[in-house]
């Protein structure tokens, strides 16, 4: 596995930690995050969503997918700065920025280990 692969494969890991937690004990991520608990199924439903990505993720780094690495770099600084925007909205806990930097690490380093290539 090369550093973009590897940098794709252990981001699905994190990926399958933050789904698993929606879906099993979601108000103890939310209030981590300073977001308000809640019983509605919504949350499940994108902890769900999550770790499909994860396992997207995870497989297509252990199987050096370059296409699919490429294509995560623009979706993870999107997710940064979306989060970013609805922080400064105040639609929001601002502690959610902490989430949307590590997509933005990781996009920073699968780029780089790309371009090392």
């Amino acid at each position: 596995m090369n550093a973009a692969s590897k940098s794709i494969y252990y981001f699905g890991f994190y990926l399958y930690v933050v789904g698993a937690s929606l879906i099993f004990m979601p108000n103890f991520l939310l209030s981590t995050i300073q977001i308000p608990e809640t019983n509605e199924v919504w949350i499940r439903v994108t902890g769900v969503l999550a770790l499909c990505l994860g396992y997207y993720y995870h497989r297509a780094g252990a199987e050096n997918n370059t296409a699919f690495i490429k294509h995560t770099v623009p979706t993870r600084i999107l997710v940064f700065g979306s989060f970013a925007i609805f922080a400064s909205l105040k639609l929001v806990s601002p502690m959610l920025i902490i989430f949307g930097a590590a997509d933005l690490v990781g996009a920073m380093i699968t780029w780089r280990s790309l371009h090392k290539q």
